[in-house]
C-alpha cells in the first residue's frame, strides 16, 4: 500500500500542466491553460487546467478531477496504477506501508503467479508461431477462423503442446516452481507428485485485467476431439489472482474505445470479441457464458454508462440477454439488446460486414431493453395469468432503475405497450421498491409513499427528501472550498465547559445534528464527517484534502465544486472575512431548513388525502401540518422573507 506521505510527494512534484500536455494541446489564458476536451468530441476549447489548483474541468461535459484523475480517466488506470505513472514520470521513490508478514506472504504468492502466467503466456505464444506443431495445428485453426496475424499478436493467443507434460517441463526448466504452476491452474498435480498441462493440445485465449495483467487462461480443444465433446473450452481455475465473476474478456484491449465510444458492446465468446475487433469495432467484451456480476458491470461503468448486449438470435442467444438485465439496470446502465439473425452470431455477422455496415445494423436493429422484453415475454400471450406474470416481470426491471424520470418513462412505454392503466403499474412498482426497501433496510430517503413520523418528541426525522438539491450541493462547496476556515471563536463545550473554535464544516455538522438532519446525497455526509475529523489536523485545508482525495468520485466533486468558469477579478470579488462567511454559512443553512420543512409540508398533504375516514390519524396529521407551518413562518422570518400562510 502506497503511503500517505509518499501520495503528498507525487502530488506536490506533478505538474497538472505538464501531464495534460502529454495528451491534450493547451493554451494559456489568464492564469489557466485551455483545450479541447479529451473526454467527448470537443469542437471549442472548453477544457480548462489550473496550475494554481492542480485540477482540470471540461465546462461542457463536466469531467473534473486532479492530476491522478487525470491519469486515471485518459490511460483507464486504478488509483495505484496512475499514482505509480506519475512517480516513475518525476523519479519519487514509492514508499509503501510496512507489511505484516502474512501480508508480505500472500502478496509474495500473488506476484509470484503473476510472473508464472505472464510467462507461459509468452511461452505459448512464441510456440504458436515458431514450433511446427504450433503453425501447422494451432495457427491453421486460428487462420481456418480467418484471423489476421496483427490481431493473433494483438490478443496475444497461443498453442499448448499436445504432449501432455511439455508445458510443465518446460516451466520447471526455466526456474518455476511446482507450486505456482499448480496455483495457478496450468497444471495438475497427480498423486504421483507428476505434473500435467491442463491445456495440452489447445489453442489458448489469454485473459488480461484491466492494467493487462495475465491473470488466466482459456483453451480451445481443435480438430477431431471435438466431435461428442460437452467441454471444448478450458478455463484456469479460480485463484489468488483470478475470480471469473470479476473478470471480462477482452477489457484491456477495449478499454479506452469504450470510453472514447462511450459504449460497450456485450457478447459471450472469446472469438467474438477477436472477430469484432478485426472488423474495426474494438469496444467489445465477453463474459464467457458465465452470469454477469456485479464485479463485471461496475468494472464496465469506470468507462461507460451505455451498454449494448449482442447475442445470437436463437433461444439460447434471448436467454442470455435476459440474464442480468435487472443487476445493469439497478447499477444505473442503460441497456439496449441487439439480437443477430438467425444462424450468425458476432464472430460470423462480423466476418460478412464491414465495420461501416455493423455498426449501421447495430444501429437501426438495437432494441431498448424494455421493448425486447416486452416483445419477449408477451409475443403470443393469451392467457390472463401468464400474461400477469409477464408483466410483473416487465415492471420489476423498471423498478430496479434508481432515476425516477427515466423510470416513469419506462412505466408510460409498458402502458402504451401492454395495455395496462399507467396508474395500476405505477401501483405495483411502488409496492416492489418497497418490498425491496423492507428486505434491504430502508435506505434513507422520503418518498411519497413514505409515511412522515408524527411523533411529536422529534422535531425533523433523520433524512432529507432531495438527493442532491442546489441548497446542499451549495453547503457541501462551502465546506470544500472553506471547510477549514474559523468562523465562531470562543464556544463554550457543554461536556467539558472548555472554550472551543468552530470552523465551517464544525459549525455546519453542530447545526444540523441539532435536529439530526443529514444530506440525501450520502458523498456530502462523508465529506463533511472527513472535514470534521481532518479539522484538528496540522496545517488541514479541506480543498486540497479534498481534491487530492483518493476516491476518484469524491476528488472530482470537490474540483467541480472548487473551480469555476469565469472568474470575477480582484476588485469585484465578494469578501470572505469571517462575519461575512458566517453570514453565508447561516443562511444556507436555513434554506437548507426551509427546504426540507417545505418537502414535509407535501409529504403531510399526500398523506391526509390517503387517509380520508380515519378521523383520529386525521387529527394527528392536521396537528403535524400546523407544527411544520409554524416552523416554515419561523424560519422565513429569520431568512427576511414574509410570513407564509
Amino acid at each position: 500500500m502506497i503511503d500517505r506521505p509518499t501520495i503528498d510527494r507525487i502530488m506536490d512534484a506533478a505538474n497538472i500542466v505538464d501531464v495534460v500536455s502529454e495528451f491534450v494541446t493547451l493554451k494559456k489564458r489568464g492564469t489557466s491553460y485551455k483545450g479541447l476536451c479529451p473526454f467527448h468530441d470537443d469542437t471549442t476549447p472548453s477544457f480548462s487546467v489550473s496550475p494554481v489548483k492542480g485540477v482540470y474541468k471540461c465546462f461542457a461535459c463536466g469531467e473534473a478531477g486532479n492530476v491522478v484523475n487525470f491519469v486515471m480517466k485518459h490511460e483507464q488506470m486504478t488509483y495505484p496504477e496512475a499514482l505509480r505513472w506519475l512517480a516513475n514520470k518525476y523519479h519519487i521513490e514509492i514508499r509503501e506501508r510496512e507489511l505484516t508478514n502474512e501480508e508480505r506472504q500472500a502478496e509474495s504468492e500473488r506476484e509470484s503467479m503473476f510472473i508464472v502466467n505472464e510467462w507461459a503466456a509468452k511461452y505459448f505464444e512464441k510456440t504458436l508461431h515458431e514450433d511446427v506443431d504450433g503453425l501447422a495445428v494451432g495457427m491453421q485453426y486460428f487462420r481456418s477462423r480467418g484471423f489476421r496475424d496483427d490481431i493473433i499478436r494483438k490478443f496475444q493467443l497461443g498453442f499448448c503442446l499436445s504432449k501432455r507434460d511439455a508445458f510443465g517441463k518446460a516451466a520447471m526448466k526455466a526456474g518455476f516452481q511446482k507450486e505456482f504452476l499448480v496455483k495457478t491452474g496450468l497444471c495438475l498435480e497427480r498423486e504421483s507428485g507428476e505434473l500435467v498441462d491442463r491445456f495440452s493440445g489447445r489453442v489458448i485465449f489469454p485473459w488480461l485485467s484491466v492494467s493487462g495483467k495475465v491473470t488466466a487462461f482459456g483453451g480451445r480443444l481443435l480438430d477431431s476431439r471435438t466431435k461428442g465433446v460437452q467441454q471444448k473450452y478450458v478455463n484456469s481455475p479460480d485463484s489468488d489472482i483470478y475470480h471469473k465473476e470479476r473478470e471480462l474478456y477482452g477489457i484491456y484491449q477495449a478499454k479506452k474505445v469504450i470510453a472514447k465510444e462511450d459504449c460497450v458492446y456485450m457478447v459471450e465468446g472469446y472469438t467474438d470479441v477477436i472477430a469484432m475487433h478485426q472488423c474495426g469495432i474494438e469496444n467489445v467484451v465477453a463474459n464467457s457464458g458465465t452470469a454477469l456480476s456485479f464485479y463485471q458491470i461496475r468494472t464496465l461503468h469506470r468507462f461507460t454508462s451505455n451498454i449494448v448486449l449482442l447475442y445470437d438470435g436463437d433461444e439460447a442467444g434471448v436467454h442470455a440477454a435476459m440474464r442480468g438485465t435487472d443487476m445493469l439496470l439497478s447499477e444505473g446502465m442503460n441497456v439496449k439488446v441487439l439480437l443477430l439473425p438467425d444462424g450468425d452470431d458476432p464472430d460470423s455477422f462480423s466476418r460478412k460486414h464491414t465495420a461501416t455496415d455493423f455498426r449501421q445494423y447495430i444501429k437501426e436493429h438495437q432494441t431498448d431493453f424494455i421493448v425486447f422484453k416486452i416483445d419477449v415475454l408477451l409475443k403470443g400471450v393469451t392467457d390472463p395469468l401468464k400474461r400477469s406474470e409477464a408483466i410483473n416481470s416487465i415492471v420489476k426491471s423498471i423498478s430496479v432503475i434508481k432515476d425516477q424520470i427515466l423510470r416513469a418513462t419506462y412505466i408510460r412505454e409498458c402502458s402504451i405497450r401492454t395495455g395496462m392503466g399507467e396508474q395500476t403499474l405505477i401501483a405495483t412498482m411502488n409496492k416492489m421498491i418497497h418490498t425491496e426497501k423492507n428486505s434491504t433496510g430502508n435506505n434513507g430517503n422520503i418518498s411519497a409513499d413514505d409515511n412522515v413520523s408524527t411523533n411529536n418528541n422529534v422535531d425533523i426525522p433523520n433524512s432529507y427528501a432531495q438527493q442532491d438539491s442546489k441548497i446542499e450541493r451549495m453547503l457541501i462547496q462551502m465546506v470544500i472550498r472553506h471547510g477549514d476556515e474559523i468562523i465562531l471563536r470562543d464556544v463554550e463545550d457543554e461536556d467539558t465547559g472548555e472554550k472551543m473554535n468552530l470552523n465551517v464544516a464544525q459549525y455546519i455538522q453542530y447545526d444540523l445534528s441539532l435536529d439530526k438532519l443529514t444530506f440525501g446525497n450520502p458523498f456530502y455526509n462523508r465529506i463533511l464527517e472527513e472535514a470534521v475529523a481532518h479539522s484538528n489536523d496540522e496545517g488541514f485545508k479541506a480543498e486540497t484534502y479534498f481534491t487530492r482525495h483518493p476516491d476518484i468520485e469524491i476528488s472530482s466533486l470537490a474540483v467541480s465544486l472548487s473551480v469555476e468558469e469565469f472568474k470575477l477579478s480582484e476588485r469585484l470579488r465578494v469578501r470572505t472575512g469571517e462575519q461575512i462567511l458566517r453570514d453565508r454559512v447561516v443562511h444556507l443553512i436555513l434554506d437548507f431548513r426551509m427546504s426540507w420543512v417545505e418537502q414535509q409540508l407535501k409529504l403531510l398533504r399526500v398523506q391526509l388525502s390517503k387517509i380520508s375516514g380515519d378521523v383520529e390519524r386525521m387529527t394527528q396529521t392536521v396537528g403535524e401540518i400546523k407544527r411544520m407551518q409554524e416552523i416554515r413562518n419561523l424560519l422565513a422570518k429569520k431568512l427576511g422573507n414574509d410570513i407564509v400562510v
